[in-house]
């Protein structure tokens, strides 16, 4: 038996990835919302290659299996700072259960410290969120058909200045 190619993490910016990487996520991206879960939405929506966007992501042997992308929003309406968003979680079907997700949502909060952090999260997915520091922020709403609901996981502010 052949062991199985390593997992290796990546984050960058999408102006700094080549084109057969930018390609491999955008794919991934598709084949889950689009084709599988059979949403027609734009994907390219403009905010991958805003200054502040980070993609992050998994890969096994040259292909991209997990990939998760971290926008920086306005500042928080009660009056903190930025916000980092977390979207565009999506795992290929054959890579599904290893805490792929996980390791892509616990990269971006470190990424994101202490700041406040949202996301809009397919209502089956709370609980993943959820072990992240995560809480249901407002009701569940449909999105391309499918149930989601806003969820945010406050900024720590001075509590990790020990």
């Amino acid at each position: 038996m052949s062991a199985e190619p390593a997992l290796t993490s990546h984050i960058a910016r999408t102006v700094e990835l080549d084109p057969l990487t930018l390609y491999q996520l955008l794919k991934l991206r598709v084949d889950v919302f689009v084709v599988e879960q059979e949403c027609a939405y734009p994907d390219l929506d403009g905010r991958d290659v805003e200054p502040g966007t980070l993609q992050l992501w998994l890969s096994r042997a040259d292909a991209v299996i997990a990939c998760l992308r971290l926008l920086t929003d306005p500042g928080d309406p009660a009056g903190g700072g930025p916000v980092r968003r977390i979207g565009r979680v999506a795992v290929a079907a054959g890579e599904r259960g290893q805490g792929h997700a996980g390791r892509l949502v616990d990269a971006a909060l470190a990424i994101a410290g202490d700041q406040l952090c949202v996301l809009d999260a397919q209502a089956h997915l709370t609980a993943l969120y959820a072990r992240h520091g995560f809480a249901v922020a407002g009701p569940e709403y449909l999105e391309d058909g499918i149930a989601h609901v806003p969820m945010r996981r406050p900024a720590s502010g001075a509590a990790n200045d020990e």
